[in-house]
């Protein structure tokens, strides 16, 4: 079985574009480019991999596109639009004319109005983004996640991956406290549409200093309880994720902790599903 990171980010500094990364992140504040994962992927048995924006900008996303194409094992793009332009369905249409590309993801956590996704002029963006057969990555917080119910009943034949788990606050909570609990309530209510998946990804980076599998287990024992081994998705997040820890503890401890799913449910978090949801290999 094809064993697929579906979450993974490249970048250029002098792009100028990444907003958010800042000396402040000083691990990852530098060039990331396919020779430095293709080891790691190697070391892991990882065959393909979904490449992710971490730039609100369309020149980024056809910077990506354009390593697609050269790099053996990216399989796919998911990757930005500015959802609020006039020409947002005009661009979707002209960016899903790549075949490298898969899905869109406008960088809502880092927007202040937490129901923007819901907002009457991003219609047509995400009108264009369901007819081209995208996949819409939702980067949302836990009290952007409030309101994704919403947006997914309105575009039921719209395919949604929520990035991370909807990044709970694992540091700060406690299972069974009240925003655990309406984290995993909408868990369960967003599982219910069809059309809706979940990355097991970017958990790590949540979880706070000298973090254990044991942290992780009640989030990813909710994500698997509520979309089961066939709406979940495996990402590494990489180089995100080496805030926290290494390519490889990742996965060491998302494998260990879904040791109790069977082979078909583990091959498919692992690989198989985010070749279905992505349609990865097609186009």
């Amino acid at each position: 079985m094809t064993q697929v990171d579906a979450h993974q980010h490249f970048w250029h500094l002098a792009r100028g574009d990444y907003g958010w990364l800042t000396p402040d992140f000083a691990p990852i504040y530098r060039d990331f480019e396919p020779t430095d994962l293709a080891p790691l992927l190697r070391s892991a048995g990882v065959d393909l991999t979904v490449l992710v924006q971490a730039a609100p900008s369309v020149p980024e996303t056809e910077f990506l596109l354009d390593i697609a194409a050269q790099t053996d094992f990216v399989a796919g793009v998911v990757g930005w639009l500015d959802m609020e332009a006039a020409d947002a369905a005009e661009t979707t249409a002209r960016l899903a004319g790549n075949r490298w590309l898969k899905g869109l993801r406008p960088m809502i956590q880092d927007i202040a109005d937490d129901r923007w996704m819901l907002k009457a002029e991003l219609d047509p963006a995400f009108t264009a983004l369901t007819a081209h057969e995208l996949v819409f990555d939702a980067l949302v917080k836990p009290n952007q996640l409030l309101h994704l119910p919403e947006l997914v009943a309105r575009y039921p034949d719209m395919t949604v991956v929520i990035d991370h788990g909807a990044k709970p606050n694992i540091a700060n909570w406690r299972v069974g406290d009240r925003d655990f609990e309406r984290w995993a309530a909408l868990m369960k209510t967003l599982a219910q549409s069809p059309h809706t998946w979940c990355k097991l990804s970017g958990l790590v980076t949540e979880a706070g200093a000298n973090w254990q599998a044991n942290d992780l287990r009640p989030y990813t024992e909710t994500i698997l309880a509520a979309f089961g081994p066939e709406r979940v998705i495996w990402g590494s997040d990489w180089p995100v994720v080496t805030l926290a820890c290494d390519y490889e503890r990742w996965r060491s401890c998302a494998l260990a902790l879904l040791a109790d799913v069977d082979d078909t449910g583990r091959q498919a978090i692992f690989g198989g599903n985010a070749v279905r949801c992505y349609g990865l290999g097609q186009g």
